[in-house]
């Protein structure tokens, strides 16, 4: 299994990417698995380390299946601006996606209310009375098998709900690629014959610098196993 790889090491933060497979933060069922606050702890020194009230400095998390960018904070002062500038939505973070059937429109939003399903309290869903969730998202490409068609999608969450991506897309009909939660039993078993895990990671993250505030970006390129999911496909002009 890959491990997490620190892309930016500043005084006050690290940005990492998170491989698929590792769990971001740790809880009392992680038992075994791999677990990103785990490895940032063992491995680095500095001041937020073992603060398990800053869950170490991890300032937000994935999916566990999901790829991409995670902040960590160093200090608690830094810990406190990110996860302010995440409050604030003054954090921008991309995702790619590739998702069943073909979206025709090239570009939109999805404002639906997410929350915990009331007859089954470990799923999320489009929920009367939920929170305000908005994703925006753009067509990059279409794809196609000898089955089904395709499309590869960027997105861009207005806000960090649970699950919200997975449940905005499977709202409008085109549910990602392999999600066990939300694309239904038998269409993610017959995704994973081919695509190995959830076609969900977060490549881009725009936010202000905690300490000089100016604007920064970061990327982080779709990672080889995705990439080789999609040379399985047929791309459409």
């Amino acid at each position: 299994m890959l491990e997490p790889k620190i892309i930016f090491d500043d005084p006050d933060f690290f940005v990492v990417e998170k491989p698929t497979g590792w769990i971001s933060n740790e809880a009392g069922t992680t038992t075994n698995q791999p677990v990103l606050q785990t490895w940032i702890k063992k491995n680095f020194k500095y001041p937020l380390n073992g603060n398990l009230e800053a869950r170490d400095g991890l300032v937000h998390r994935l999916d566990k299946e999901t790829s991409g960018l995670i902040l960590i904070a160093k200090k608690k002062e830094t810990f406190e601006a990110l996860q302010g500038q995440f409050k604030d939505r003054l954090v921008s973070k991309t995702y790619m996606a590739l998702v069943h059937g073909r979206v025709d429109r090239l570009e939109g939003e999805i404002k639906e209310t997410v929350g915990r399903l009331p007859w089954r309290k470990d799923r999320f869903g489009i929920v009367p009375g939920g929170r305000e969730a908005e994703t925006h998202y753009k067509v990059i490409g279409y794809y196609e098998n000898k089955i089904n068609k395709f499309t590869l999608l960027e997105l861009t969450p207005k806000t960090g709900r649970t699950h919200q991506i997975r449940i905005h897309l499977k709202h409008i009909g085109h549910p990602i690629v392999a999600d066990d939660f939300y694309a239904g039993r038998k269409t993610s078993r017959s995704d994973r014959k081919w695509c190995s895990r959830l076609f969900l990671h977060a490549g881009g993250i725009t936010f202000l610098h905690p300490k000089e505030g100016e604007k920064i970006s970061f990327e982080s390129n779709l990672p080889s196993d995705l990439r080789e999911t999609l040379e399985k496909l047929v791309k459409l002009a």
